[in-house]
């Protein structure tokens, strides 16, 4: 499965984002994430995070990986 982003996602709200994904593709495991947050390095082609602010607001461009 080719890389997917979502360049238009950033700037709204992480909530909003991470539903419009998941309303995309459900079987795509979607997280809404503090920028900084530890996670895994592995990749999985079905995961999407979403990187917000402390307001919640996407600050990076969404991608499957």
């Amino acid at each position: 499965m080719p890389l997917k982003t979502w360049p238009e996602l950033v700037g709204t709200n992480g909530d909003y984002a991470a539903s419009l994904i998941k309303r995309e593709n459900p079987s795509f495991d979607v997280s809404v994430l503090l920028i900084g947050t530890i996670v895994t390095a592995d990749f999985r082609e079905n995961r999407v995070r979403v990187w917000v602010d402390t307001n919640r607001i996407v600050v990076t461009v969404p991608s499957t990986g």
